[in-house]
């Protein structure tokens, strides 16, 4: 099988900055070699409340949703949604002033970026 190369971003929540704290809940993973790009997300409320009791887990589910849309070209994700793969990559891995933050882009190969996305999941936010 053929390695193709990939990158991805850790979503980070993170709801007081000025604090420094943050959970990851998500991973965007492109792979413009297999015309590829999702996101797979866990929102754990316990943990969310655990790290600010303030914080609204609906509105971090409703950017992670957004995200979602945008990554898979759907109408959730506006009219980001609708550009090409490569560019909806860079608008999801572009740091952003919300409680939604993506972390700094890191690189792999895979066989099966679908699996490599579970997997990163399961390993970075699970």
């Amino acid at each position: 099988m053929k390695r193709l190369p990939y990158q991805y971003v850790v979503l980070r929540c993170v709801p007081r900055p000025d604090r420094e704290e943050f959970l990851n809940v998500g991973v965007v993973l492109h792979c413009q070699a297999a015309d590829f790009l999702d996101v797979a997300w866990l929102c754990d409320r316990d943990r969310l409340a655990a790290l600010d009791p303030d914080l609204d887990p609906d509105q971090v589910c409703a950017a992670l949703e957004f995200v979602e849309g945008v990554a898979r070209g759907d109408r959730r994700g506006g009219e980001a949604a609708g550009q090409p793969l490569g560019q909806r990559f860079g608008f999801l891995k572009a740091p952003r002033s919300t409680v939604l933050q993506p972390g700094p882009v890191h690189g792999g190969v895979t066989t099966d970026p679908a699996r490599q996305l579970e997997h990163l999941l399961e390993r970075l936010v699970g």
